[in-house]
């Protein structure tokens, strides 16, 4: 049977020391913030989409690279994701998931209409103590240490 792929972005957000995770509504496990990638949408805007669908919040993406200007408006640089992995969802489908960190400036979490309503910001610490895929905990380790004060 033929592999169906599909574009999409995932954020790990951090605030004051924590990650946060929602237990997908789907697959009943911890993840992060994260979704498909719209028709015309740019992988970075998707990122942003749907942390703020999912959990209300604003967030502000960590760029990796130095600013890079053109000098004018035929090229520009995007916010490049920390990691491009492929998830194998179930045995004839995909995702091909960029993968962003951000921080937000509130804890306060404000779910959109039909998004799970259990969210929880978690240390480093509480990481271990959940059964996540070891990709989720890599990325929210690496998260962490790059955006944690």
């Amino acid at each position: 049977m033929e592999i169906t792929r599909h574009f999409t972005a995932t954020t790990f957000v951090v605030h004051q020391n924590k990650t946060l995770l929602l237990l997908h509504k789907r697959s009943g496990r911890w993840l992060p913030p994260g979704g498909h990638i719209d028709r015309d949408e740019l992988p970075e805007e998707a990122a942003v989409r749907e942390v703020k669908e999912e959990t209300g919040l604003d967030v502000t993406l960590l760029e990796s690279d130095a600013p890079l200007h053109f000098g004018d408006d035929a090229a520009r640089r995007l916010i490049r994701p920390f990691h491009i992995i492929l998830e194998n969802i179930n045995p004839y489908h995909q995702h091909i998931d960029f993968i962003y960190y951000a921080t937000a400036s509130t804890d306060v979490l404000l779910p959109g209409a039909g998004e799970t309503r259990q969210l929880r910001w978690l240390t480093e610490g509480e990481l271990e103590e959940l059964d996540l895929y070891e990709n989720v905990k890599i990325c929210a380790r690496e998260a962490l240490r790059l955006l944690s004060v």
